[in-house]
This record gives C-alpha cells, structure tokens and sequence, in this order.
C-alpha cells in the first residue's frame, strides 16, 4: 500500500477541481516552458512534472506532437476525464498516449494502463530534437515515457570534457550521452547496457547524426561484471559516463543502495586514466546530494 496519505490539488477552498482547474495548472506549466524551450531550441520537454506544477501524480513529457501521459495515484487517476478534456482543449495538434504501466499504480489499488487516448499512434520510433542532436523515441516501449528528459543538460555538459578522449559509457540506454560525447569530438565512445533493442537504437542514434560510427562501439553486458572484465585486462578511459538505473525504492534499501553506489564507482574510478573524468548520476529520489558526493568521495579514496 501506499505510504502517501494525502496529495494537495489546492488550499483555495473555493477552487473547484474541474477541467478548468487543470487547464489553469496547465497553460501555467506551459508558459514555464516556453522560453526555455525557445532557448534550448527544443520539440521535447516534461510539461508537468507532478507536485511542481501543482498537479501531484501526474507526469505529462512531450515529444514533438505527442503528449506522454502517466497518472501515478488514485487522485490522478479519478480526475483522468477532466485532464484529458483540457489537453485537448489547449493541445489540439497533439495526439495523446497513455503510459500509466508504472508499478506504483498498484500501491493504491490500480491497474496498469498503456495505449492511445487520441489521436494517431506514435510511431516505433519517434524522432526528437535536442541541442543539435536528432534522437529517436520509442513511446510505447521504451524506459519511463519513453526517455529520460531530465538527463538533456548533463549530456550537453558531456561535450565539455570529451574531445579527442576515450570514453566509457555505462547503462547507455538508446545513446544519448554517446552521440553528444561523438559530436564533442570523442576518440572512441563505448556504449555498454543489457538491452539490445536499446543499444540497436543507439546505433540508429549515431547513424541518424551522420556522425562517425567506427569511433562507437556497443556493447551488451551487465555493467558491474564488465567493469571488473575491463579492469583485469587493463582497459582505461578518459571519460565515463555512469548513470545507473535507480538503486532504492523505500528507506529500507537506502544502505543496500549506497554499498551498490560506492561499488560500481569505484570500480569506474579504477579505470580512469591519470586526470581522467568521471560523470555520475544517482536518479533514486532518497538519495540526497550530500549523501552522494560522501559515497563518490569514499569510493574515490577507496
């Protein structure tokens, strides 16, 4: 069962919940983002990320003419019809699609639900743009809504420390930090995850921004048994990217999860040349930063 007692629409005891409540929430989310998304140059971004936007358990990602939609509590859930009359209303270009196949669903008693609500189905994959890169989206089978959105300014940041280096690319999913390592002038990039289908996609990734792909390599392994295969035969990189799945789901995994951290960093930090860099990322919500860094710091003297 869930431990969250209660979600917040409004402390207005005046303000109804209703289809103009969300379009209030929504045209507000919406002007947010638009300057950001006329700076960035961008088809693809979160338009509601939940208690952010006032509107708890639902996260909507928009990709090009695609609305993303996931109801994560019963709330969200109840309120299913208003919000959909509403993207309608502002969103008449968008199809939308549902991708509530979240386990957390079933925390308050909800099945799992997946398919078009409107419009025409998303193609297999669906091309985005982002900083200058060309990526290709799989909506209906792919990780979360479809892929990570909130890793777009990390893998620009990639760019800064890449050119003419080595670099190791681990849990890769469809290649987003590998292209943009490419389009930063990387020697070599090798991408390594377990899922085939994901590292295919970054093939096409790669080949979609007619970048060079003799200097990427894929590679579809468990990440934590190929860092120690990498580091018995001597391998080095200058960069790696680690940007693990998320390692805790309640409090009781939290110190599972730091021992998890600390392990597969170190043996990352064992394959970096002299001044090399490494790039890690923690998405586990109960991970706080200063709780990270001290991990990174301990594996680091470790």
């Amino acid at each position: 069962a869930s431990q969250i007692r209660a979600r917040v629409w409004t402390f207005d005891p005046s303000e109804s919940i209703d289809i103009a409540f969300f379009t209030r929430r929504l045209q507000q989310a919406q002007k947010w983002r638009d300057w950001l998304a006329q700076k960035d140059g961008l088809d693809s971004y979160r338009l509601i990320a939940g208690e952010s936007d006032g509107l708890p358990g639902i996260t909507i990602d928009r990709f090009g003419n695609f609305l993303v939609l996931q109801l994560l509590s019963a709330g969200a859930e109840y309120q299913r019809a208003a919000l959909i009359s509403a993207l309608q209303t502002l969103y008449p270009e968008c199809a939308i699609y549902d991708r509530s196949d979240v386990a957390v669903r079933k925390k308050e008693g909800m099945e799992l639900t997946q398919g078009p609500i409107t419009g025409e189905l998303p193609p297999a994959l669906l091309p985005i743009e982002e900083h200058g890169m060309k990526l290709l989206v799989d909506i209906q089978h792919g990780h979360k809504t479809g892929y990570y959105l909130d890793q777009r300014d990390s893998r620009l940041a990639t760019r800064r420390y890449v050119e003419n280096k080595r670099v190791l690319n681990c849990f890769s999913y469809t290649g987003g930090f590998a292209v943009s390592a490419l389009m930063g002038g990387c020697s070599q990039v090798v991408s390594v995850d377990t899922s085939q289908e994901a590292l295919d996609i970054a093939r096409q990734n790669v080949e979609l921004n007619k970048l060079d792909l003799s200097k990427a390599e894929f590679v579809r392994d468990d990440v934590f048994k190929l860092l120690r295969t990498y580091r018995d035969r001597g391998e080095k990189f200058d960069v790696i990217v680690m940007d693990p799945p998320k390692f805790v789901e309640n409090k009781s995994q939290l110190m599972g999860a730091c021992r998890g951290y600390k392990d597969i960093n170190m043996l990352a930090i064992q394959l970096l040349n002299e001044g090399g860099v490494l790039l890690t990322f923690s998405c586990s919500g109960l991970m706080t930063s200063d709780l990270f860094q001290k991990i990174i710091a301990d594996a680091a003297i470790d």
